[in-house]
């Protein structure tokens, strides 16, 4: 199994920057891929990044050239700047994993990211 626990999210005004930090514990070795997912009311939870084992990153194209993420051993972080109030939502932590050829997405708790206008 894999723990997730995150961090960083807040208030903020349009314009400004969070950080968001996933320290993963556990089974570190199945995990495939990191990575941020969000969900704002009376939606659905949708990928905004994500990134590899070996370093490759993608994201939703409303977020492109505005958050960047990034993984030190065991801990992944969501840099967002220049922040807009669409960006307000729950973001989740997940952990796509591989273990006896099967594989398991594992989810954080949430933290409420709230931007205002």
């Amino acid at each position: 199994q894999v723990q997730l626990v995150e961090s960083g999210g807040g208030l903020v005004q349009a314009g400004g920057s969070l950080r968001l930090s996933c320290a993963a514990s556990g089974r570190l070795s199945s995990i495939n891929k990191m990575g941020w997912y969000r969900q704002a009311p009376g939606e659905q939870r949708d990928l905004v990044a994500a990134i590899t084992t070996g370093g490759i990153t993608n994201y939703a194209d409303s977020v492109k050239g505005r958050f960047i993420i990034s993984r030190n051993k065991n801990t992944v972080y969501l840099q967002m700047n220049n922040l807009k109030p669409e960006d307000t939502a729950v973001y989740y932590c997940n952990a796509n994993t591989r273990a006896y050829g099967l594989l398991y997405d594992y989810w954080g708790q949430g933290t409420q990211v709230t931007v205002s206008s």
